[in-house]
This record gives C-alpha cells, sequence and structure tokens, in this order.
C-alpha cells in the first residue's frame, strides 16, 4: 500500500509531466525530435550584422544556412522584419517557393529579380522594393528577424508579393518554422 503522501508526490509529478507536454514543440515532434535551424555564416544568433548588408555598406543580402528541413516540405519561405521600427514592423525582404533541397541562400541575392531558375520568387519589402533591402535604423538598436519556414506546397503568389500575402498563402501548409536573430545600430546613431 502507498503511503498518502507518497501518493500525493507521485499524482504531484504525474500532473507536472502531463503540464509540460503542451509545451513541446511540434516541429521537433513532426521531425523526429530534429528542430529545423536557420543560421548565418556573417553573424551568430542575436549578434550585430556586418555593415557590410546594410544601408550603410554594400547593403547585400547576408548569406543564409539551414538544416533539418522536415520530410513531406514543397517549398520554403523566407520573411525578414524589423519590429522595432517607429513606424510598425518594417518589412526587408520576403521571399519564397525555395526549393526544398536547398540548404542555404548567398549572399547578395540579386535585388529587384523577380524569379530565379530554381523557381525562387521574391517579394516586395516595405520601400517598396523587390529584394533585400538591409538594416538602416534611424537610432537605436534594432532587431531583426530571418523567419524560414518549411511548407507543405508551393504559394501561388505572383513575383512582389508583400509579407501579409505570403503569410496568408502559408496559412496551414506550415510544417515547421526557424528564425535567426541580428542586431545593428548605425555609427552615431
Amino acid at each position: 500500500m502507498i503511503s498518502s503522501k507518497r501518493s500525493f508526490f507521485l499524482i504531484s509529478v504525474l500532473v507536472l509531466v502531463l503540464a509540460a507536454v503542451p509545451l513541446m514543440e511540434p516541429q521537433a515532434a513532426k521531425k523526429g525530435g530534429r528542430k529545423m535551424i536557420i543560421t548565418s555564416p556573417a553573424f551568430k544568433e542575436g549578434g550585430m550584422i556586418p555593415a557590410k548588408y546594410t544601408c550603410d555598406a554594400q547593403d547585400i543580402s547576408p548569406p543564409l544556412e539551414w538544416s533539418n528541413v522536415p520530410a513531406g516540405t514543397k517549398s520554403l519561405a523566407l520573411i525578414c522584419d524589423d519590429p522595432d521600427a517607429v513606424v510598425g514592423t518594417w518589412v526587408h525582404w520576403v521571399a519564397y517557393n525555395i526549393p526544398p533541397d536547398a540548404e542555404k541562400l548567398d549572399e547578395n541575392i540579386k535585388k529587384g529579380e523577380k524569379e530565379f531558375s530554381n523557381g525562387m520568387i521574391q517579394g516586395s519589402n516595405d520601400w517598396p522594393r523587390i529584394g533585400y533591402g538591409g538594416p538602416c535604423p534611424p537610432s537605436g538598436t534594432h532587431r531583426y528577424f530571418f523567419k524560414f519556414y518549411a511548407l507543405d506546397a508551393l504559394l501561388d503568389l505572383k513575383p512582389g508579393a508583400t509579407k501579409d500575402q505570403v503569410l496568408k498563402a502559408m496559412k496551414g501548409h506550415v510544417l515547421a518554422e526557424a528564425q535567426l536573430i541580428g542586431r545593428y545600430k548605425r555609427q552615431g546613431r
């Protein structure tokens, strides 16, 4: 026979374990425990983005790499935005229908080019222009979120789609997601 104190302890432990189950990431479970990851050889998670990738220098897109794309992925999508902008979240880059077998985007993806031979399509940023527009905060340090999505479908969108259009088209098709955050502060501001 189990004592009432021990019963209470066992029940408490069971309740805590069961309460933690919903906190587990659904993406990891779908991929056999492997979480999709996006990184950049140009900067570390939470690190400063080099000026080369900003309006203060060449303003070219940074190189990005990813791994652990789940089985069943038909396309990948990327949205880069700045939630610290004075006017609200500012969109810096939208790309979609990236091939599922791709493992990286090289730096300096051509601005203004809407469609690529591999099927990737670029959308509009908030300037509004096609392709990447680098960090250019008027003051202070801003965060730039590179959000990466594995989708179970190709997006039926024309080139130049906005972030909102891409998010709407992705609804119900996201298999996994990952993000990389970089920061930037302009010199003397």
